[in-house]
Formats: structure tokens, sequence, C-alpha cells
């Protein structure tokens, strides 16, 4: 049977990445979005283009009602979600936090900390043996910046991040035994949109010469890490975070 994918924030940078290499590999994707329907479906649109079996689902992955939508129509469009991609993910403009707004931090926590758990949940509850379900993989986009801190950039995506780190290593022991395995990536400095939300497109650029690789890196070197962890021939592998970031 083929491997059912539901990638959130599958629109754009990783998320894209990894929807395509998926495909690429077999499997059928549901690429989630929030606001930008026109990039989720080009990513749709390629994949089909190329023979495969893809679908765009918006959802806001920090409001539940749409996570719980966001796999009942994935499940109804593809069949059983088979792995999660836990990839939605916010940052917010580059500064130190004593300047943040309660605001803003709560927006950070509520996508990239509650989002991903109730995401994680949903998964569980589809997936798990104990439930009736056939078992599956949980991929975790971490980031580096969990282990590195961002001080002076962005401390609390950092921390939301460390929470990430955390749940994969819970997650993976609580449902070890029905079936399901949870790792994590952890990318480093990647050249994706995402930094122009920090305010500061070039940064994946302007911070090359800070890796010992000497570059930044791409979101399909991101994507092969995701993609193994959840293939089988990473079946006795759980718990894990696997550091992508050219060694930084």
């Amino acid at each position: 049977m083929a491997a059912v994918y539901l990638v959130t924030g599958g629109g754009r940078g990783i998320g894209a990445a990894v929807a395509r290499l998926a495909a690429k590999q077999g499997a059928a994707v549901g690429v989630n979005y929030v606001a930008n329907a026109s990039a989720a479906q080009a990513v749709v649109d390629e994949i089909i283009d190329q023979g495969g079996k893809a679908i765009a689902i918006q959802g806001d992955m920090a409001i539940e009602a749409d996570i719980i939508s966001l796999f009942d129509q994935c499940e109804a469009a593809l069949g059983p979600v088979t792995v999660l991609v836990n990839n939605a993910g916010v940052l917010d403009q580059e500064g130190s936090l004593e300047d943040f707004s309660a605001e803003r931090i709560t927006r950070i926590v509520e996508l990239n900390v509650t989002g991903a758990l109730i995401c994680a949940r949903e998964a569980v509850r589809r997936m798990s043996t104990k439930a009736g379900g056939n078992g599956g993989s949980i991929v975790n986009i971490s980031s580096m910046a969990a282990t590195l801190g961002s001080g002076g950039v962005y401390v609390d995506y950092a921390a939301s991040k460390g929470a990430i780190d955390s749940l994969t290593i819970g997650l993976a022991r609580e449902v070890a035994q029905q079936a399901i395995r949870v790792n994590g990536v952890r990318p480093g400095i990647i050249d994706t949109d995402i930094h122009a939300s920090g305010g500061n497109p070039s940064r994946a650029i302007d911070l090359a010469h800070t890796v010992p690789m000497g570059r930044a890196g791409r979101p399909e070197e991101i994507a092969e890490a995701v993609i193994w962890l959840a293939s089988d021939k990473a079946s006795y592998v759980t718990g894990s975070t696997i550091n992508v970031s050219g060694g930084r």
C-alpha cells in the first residue's frame, strides 16, 4: 500500500520540498497551507503533472478544528494518513525578548507548539494499532535554534523548537508499542523565504560563512532526511532528531 503523507505548511520551502520528494517516491500527499493557496496548488499541480497524487488543503494549524478537518479531508481524498510531517511554523522580526509583545509570543507558541502537539495527537489517534490503526510515522521539523538559542534574534522561536525536540522524545516512547515511530529533523540555515518573516530576507546568504561547510542548506537536503526517517529504512529509529545543518 502506498504511503499517504500529510505535510503541514506544505506550500513553500521545506514543506514543499518534502511533498515533492515524497510524491516522487510514490506517496500520495496532502499539502496543507494557511493562506497562500496558489503556492500550495502549484506544488500539487507539479506532483500531478508528474503522475503523482496530491491535494491542497487549507487550514490554520493554530486552530484545533482546522487540524481535525485537515486530517479528515486528507483521509477522505487519499486514504489513511501514514506519515505526518509536522512542518508548519512561524517566526517574527529579529530582536530581543525584552521587546517582544505577549501577542507575538502567543502567536508563535500557538502554532509552533500547541498546533504541533494537536497535529501529533490527531495522527496518533488515527495511526495507533491500539485504536485499530495500521501504524505510521511522525516527523517533526525542529530547528538548530533549539540548541543554539538564537539570542538577540528570536529566542521565542528557539524556545518553541526546543519544545518540539521534547515532543519528539516523549511521544516516541509513548507510542513505540503502537507501531508509530516519532523522529525529528533540525535544519540549520536553509535558503527559504522564512527569513523574510524575520525581516532579513538575505539571512541565509549573509550567515553562510558561519556554517562549517561554508554555505546555506537547500530545502531538498532537509527533505531527504525527512523521507528517510519516515521510510522503512529507518524502521528501528524512533525518538531521534537529526541535525541537517552543515556542521553548525
